[in-house]
């Protein structure tokens, strides 16, 4: 099992660690919740045997606990309070000005999309998946997963659509 946990570990930390960070808007809650996930797979190996897809599976762990997370945490009220204040560097830093100012754009505007939107926007443009990788990983039916992703572009682009603007 140690294998299959390091194997799983390499494969999937990274895309998780940028879902659960999207979700949760916290590194230090994602980090938390990220160990929680593979503590978990390393006290129960026989979860993931029973799992049709590895990757919807651990998508699914780790949005259900980060729901845990932020309920056991309070971190919604939380959460917000905090981003009227600060605002999460989701984006590598560039040297563009222009390219800086897009990705702070974007990350301010994807703070404001709700967060079962943003679930479904991260993991369609970021992780590549499929409305029925998306509905298997989230427990949601395909229809749902299309909607809310459908729900979250438009608020993007409401929010963004200054940026472009100005960039004209």
């Amino acid at each position: 099992m140690p294998d299959q946990l390091a194997r799983l570990y390499d494969d999937h930390a990274q895309p998780l660690f940028a879902f659960l960070l999207n979700f949760t808007r916290n590194e230090d809650d994602t980090r938390e919740v990220l160990q929680e996930i593979f503590v978990k797979l390393a006290r129960q190996p026989d979860l993931l045997r029973s799992a049709h897809n590895e990757r919807a599976f651990l998508i699914r762990l780790a949005h259900n606990a980060a729901i845990d997370h932020m309920r056991r945490r309070g971190t919604r009220a939380r959460r917000d309070d905090e981003f009227s204040a600060e605002s999460l560097q989701a984006f590598a830093p560039t040297s563009d000005p222009d390219e800086a100012a897009f990705r702070a754009g974007l990350t301010a505007a994807l703070v404001e999309v709700p967060p079962d939107q943003r679930a479904v926007v991260h993991l369609k443009l970021w992780e590549g998946l499929t409305f029925e990788e998306i509905a298997e990983a989230l427990e949601i039916p395909p229809n749902t997963a299309a909607s809310r992703y459908r729900y979250g572009l438009d608020k993007l682009r409401e929010r963004l659509r200054p940026l472009y603007e100005e960039i004209k």
